[in-house]
C-alpha cells in the first residue's frame, strides 16, 4: 500500500522561503540534507506542520539563478485552517493573497517562487 510522504518545491532563496513558510503557515524544518551533484552544492529542507506525517521538501540548488518554470500554475498544495478569518488577516497583512474565491470560501497565497497554496476552512 502507498501513502503520501512529501512534496517538493524548488526555491531560489532558501532563507526567504523558510521565513515565508514559517510566517504564513507555521511550518518548521524537521530534517535537512546537504550535498553536491553535477549542478553543484544543494540543500534539501523538509518542513512539517507538526500535525501530520506529510512534509514539504524545499530544494535549493546553489547554481540556480533563474526563476523556475511553473508551467501554467495549475498545481498547488492545500492547507485547512480552523480560523479562516485569522488566517486571511495574517495573509492579507503579509501581502501574499493572490486569488480569492469568496463563493467557495477559499483563497490562495503565493510563495516567493510563485507556487500557489490553497487555504480551505476546516470542516466542522
Amino acid at each position: 500500500m502507498f501513502s503520501f510522504n512529501h512534496f517538493n518545491f524548488n526555491v531560489l532563496d532558501l532563507e526567504k522561503s523558510l521565513a515565508f513558510y514559517r510566517d504564513a503557515l507555521g511550518l518548521y524544518a524537521v530534517r535537512e540534507k546537504s550535498g553536491e551533484n553535477d549542478l553543484g552544492p544543494f540543500k534539501l529542507v523538509y518542513l512539517t506542520d507538526g500535525a501530520s506525517d506529510f512534509t514539504l521538501e524545499l530544494t535549493w540548488l546553489s547554481g540556480r539563478t533563474e526563476p523556475y518554470d511553473l508551467g501554467e500554475g495549475e498545481f498547488h498544495l492545500a492547507f485547512t485552517v480552523s480560523d479562516m478569518a485569522a488566517a486571511h488577516a495574517r495573509h492579507e497583512a503579509m501581502g501574499c493573497i493572490c486569488f480569492e474565491n469568496k463563493a467557495m470560501g477559499i483563497y490562495f497565497i503565493e510563495d516567493p517562487d510563485g507556487y500557489w497554496i490553497e487555504i480551505i476552512p476546516e470542516k466542522k
